[in-house]
């Protein structure tokens, strides 16, 4: 599918994006290379694949849900200036 010159400008105006006119040209001819290639793969028959999550047919291994770390809440509070119920407490900073 080839695009022209205007549509190319139109869609640069949609997008707010400045396209110089010197290179007005090869982006013309670089956007018809992706819309040839997207019909290319348009053209492909897919019926029976299933489509995939990931390209290799691999299972994510996953570790047990344990506690590997002991709780340290109260000693990392122990240093803090204020606390309260389990709480850090900061000073009011939006009135």
């Amino acid at each position: 599918m080839a695009i022209s010159e205007d549509e190319v400008k139109k869609v640069a105006r949609l997008a707010r994006l400045a396209v110089p006119e010197e290179r007005l040209a090869a982006y013309t001819q670089s956007l018809s290379n992706i819309l040839n290639l997207v019909d290319q793969l348009s053209a492909v028959d897919t019926t029976g694949v299933e489509p995939m999550a990931h390209p290799l047919d691999m299972v994510q291994r996953l570790r047990e849900d344990v506690v590997t770390e002991t709780d340290h809440r109260a000693q990392y509070q122990a240093v803090a200036p204020e606390v309260e119920k389990g709480l850090y407490l900061v000073p009011k900073v939006i009135e």
